[in-house]
């Protein structure tokens, strides 16, 4: 699914990312865990195509990604991708609904479509009620859970989270992580998870811990 060799990563005289090697295989859930600054959410910004290495090769479904242009990766994004962030991201000026058929609608996909689609997420997590309410009106954990479901609109092969329920209560970071992997026994979801709930890291099929740049082995 997910293939990354010999990533590095400097910005300016910080060696942040020191030739970190990952696989990650279809329908994984895996928690990447470390301290502060040891390099988690830069390689899961580059893994998931929002930076770029200094060097290394990064592969996804077989397919290099180290030679495409801006335009092209975006488009790959968009298409391929999906995230989610602890601090949700979703636009004020637009319903709860259409922040989650926003990445369809760049993606030009059809409007009667996306909205069926996308209601039909809201079913499964439980929270079409909440459809037209505005991100404010919103609680902690359904404004996370629209998150979610925007992250699924394009049917993504793989899904980066970025500590998803770091902002959440203990009760809505439950339910979020038990959210994850139903997703993955229902649609067969690929997750790499940054984390610092150990929870959450533990429940996942495998761990990684970044220390000091590096994949601890």
């Amino acid at each position: 699914m997910l293939k990354a060799n010999n990533l590095q990563k400097r910005y300016h005289d910080l060696q942040v990312l020191k030739g970190v090697n990952l696989q990650v295989q279809a329908g994984e859930i895996v928690s990447v865990v470390g301290a502060s600054g040891a390099g988690k959410s830069t390689l899961l910004h580059i893994l998931g195509t929002l930076d770029r290495a200094d060097s290394g090769d990064l592969e996804l479904q077989g397919q290099s990604l180290a030679n495409f242009s801006d335009e092209q990766m975006a488009q790959f994004r968009n298409q391929h991708i999906g995230f989610v962030f602890q601090f949700h991201n979703l636009l004020p000026e637009f319903t709860a609904l259409e922040n989650v058929c926003l990445p369809a609608w760049i993606a030009k996909k059809d409007f009667a479509e996306t909205n069926k689609k996308a209601l039909n997420l809201l079913d499964r997590l439980g929270i079409s009620d909440r459809k037209d309410h505005k991100p404010a009106q919103l609680s902690g954990g359904e404004q996370q859970r629209f998150a979610v479901a925007r992250a699924l609109i394009n049917s993504p092969k793989i899904v980066f989270a970025d500590e998803p329920s770091g902002n959440l209560d203990s009760k809505n970071a439950e339910e979020l992580h038990q959210l994850f992997f139903d997703l993955r026994a229902e649609l067969k979801q690929t997750f790499v998870i940054v984390t610092h709930n150990p929870t959450l890291a533990t429940m996942a099929d495998r761990m990684i811990e970044m220390v000091d740049g590096r994949i601890k082995i």
